[in-house]
């Protein structure tokens, strides 16, 4: 009998996760390379009027979704999260596609960050051999995994803690700035009048195809909310976790991205050519750095590019919990072979994880094939699938709350409650349908069209719609009424 009992622990997650790692889970998911680099690309793409626009609009989603994912996954704590949430309320067919797609992305990122990483020690030793350590940072995020969901939890909760403490500091330094306190002298706003010589002037530089450029930049900076609603299938008590972390996000998102925006739209002009240069190989070109060295801080380079570092081990380190968890769910619903669904004693899916870790190394050792074309194919199809997903948590919040009223359940019986239902979930879903299809509208403006840009920037679209009709033929799955919908959950907690 106890052998039974253990083997049915063995067969689930473990329930570890505390309210502070829930927190910083939700705060970390979002902060990463994509703030500290992409955002001056965005300044320089759009100029400071039209990157803080963007970035208020793709703020405006964000927070509508994760409200949307907070009331599901509060009543549905499940480490599906999405996936289980469209196979129940829409169609088994699109949980089958959601998971997929999620699990590509991110094991698609964690391959990106070892990259990144390699780069980014670069600085410090620029006759390094990158490859020795991207396997070096490989071993330690699997390590943090591997052990228990406690322990992920754990790093990422001090992980995420340095980078908020660096964007605090980052925005306090700048608004001291922009009013003159500290540095050399105040700008104010010339930096958003200003003219380059070539036709484009501040605010808003390349009118609105410029801000839906950016809008891609800053759904990249935002991916990662979504993981709190993954991690609710691991949380102690997602009844009062979960709601705490979501209900953080707008303040996280105010204070974080738009403030960033606004200290780099003031003190660094759109026309400086280094906030092109802004990317993982070239710390010294984050608009942080320019920011902090303009301050007169000398160490500014070598203090962001410690920060960048655990930044991306922090990204790394999540995306391989998020992809492992969405694969042991695929494999629990019979979507996914059914030895990823196996659990240790830890409460780890030991199969699904080593799965992820072999993918997401084969994609880094693509990056080492020929000119890297390869990994340049699957890195510019994982970008665009935090939309999918994203376009997804709306479909099915829409379908969730039809559903439950159509069941005649009370509305006063959720722990949590989106406030903007039905528009939020319907603001949500069609703004990332424009930016699905219109965010590399840029390939056609080009001067010469190029077939390989435009197949690896839009081919993961005929994949998802293949993945969904081809699951669909196969197993002749239909769109669930909203009476058969199923609400149940039954509560399994192991200690």
């Amino acid at each position: 009998m106890k052998k039974n009992v253990e083997e049915g622990q063995n067969n689930e997650l473990h329930r570890s996760l505390k309210a502070r790692h829930m927190n910083m889970i939700a705060i970390g998911g979002s902060i990463g390379t994509g703030l500290f680099f992409a955002s001056g690309s965005a300044v320089s793409t759009a100029g400071p009027g039209g990157a803080l626009f963007a970035y208020l609009i793709m703020g405006m989603v964000v927070y509508l979704l994760m409200t949307s994912l907070g009331e599901m996954s509060t009543l549905l704590p499940v480490s599906g999260s999405f996936e289980t949430y469209a196979s129940r309320f829409v169609d088994p067919a699109l949980g089958f596609t959601l998971g997929w797609n999620y699990w590509f992305c991110w094991a698609i990122c964690v391959a990106a960050e070892l990259v990144a990483g390699s780069l980014i020690v670069k600085f410090w030793f620029p006759n390094t051999n990158g490859t020795i350590w991207s396997i070096f940072f490989l071993v330690i995020i699997f390590i943090l995994n591997i052990l228990s969901a406690k322990v992920y939890g754990e790093s990422e909760y001090w992980f995420a803690s340095i980078k908020v403490a660096t964007i605090i500091i980052f925005i306090i330094v700048g608004v001291l700035m922009i009013f003159g306190i500290v540095g050399n002298n105040s700008p104010g706003f010339n930096n958003w009048v200003l003219s380059d010589g070539a036709g484009r002037k501040g605010p808003f530089v390349g009118g609105m195809l410029a801000i839906i450029n950016v809008f891609l930049v800053a759904g990249f900076s935002f991916s990662g909310t979504e993981i709190v609603g993954l991690a609710a299938g691991e949380s102690e008590n997602p009844q009062e976790n979960v709601p705490k972390a979501i209900k953080t996000v707008f303040w996280r998102i105010l204070l974080f991205y738009i403030g960033a925006i606004i200290v780099i739209a003031f003190l660094i002009p759109f026309t400086n050519e280094n906030l092109l240069k802004s990317g993982a190989d070239s710390v010294a070109y984050s608009p942080f750095t320019m920011v902090f060295e303009k301050c007169g801080l000398a160490f500014a380079a070598s203090a962001m590019n410690a920060v960048i570092l655990t930044s991306v081990l922090s990204c790394g380190n999540s995306g391989l919990y998020v992809a492992s968890r969405m694969l042991y769910s695929l494999a629990k619903e019979g979507k996914a072979p059914k030895f990823l669904s196996k659990v240790n004693k830890r409460g780890v899916p030991i199969n699904a994880l080593y799965a992820t870790t072999i993918v997401a190394s084969s994609a880094f050792f693509a990056s080492l094939v020929g000119d890297g074309k390869i990994y340049y194919i699957l890195y510019n199809a994982s970008g665009i699938t935090a939309f999918f997903a994203w376009l997804g948590i709306g479909i099915c919040h829409y379908r969730f709350r039809k559903a439950y009223i159509a069941q005649g359940r009370d509305l006063k019986d959720l722990k949590f409650k989106a406030k903007f239902y039905p528009y939020g979930p319907i603001i949500s879903i069609i703004i990332c349908v424009v930016v699905i299809f219109g965010a590399n509208i840029w390939i056609f403006q080009a001067e010469t069209f190029s077939w390989f840009d435009f197949i690896t920037n839009y081919i993961c679209i005929p994949i998802f719609i293949c993945l969904y009709f081809g699951y669909k033929f196969i197993k002749k799955t239909k769109i669930v009424p909203l009476q058969e919908c199923d609400f149940e959950y039954k509560e399994i907690i192991n200690k």
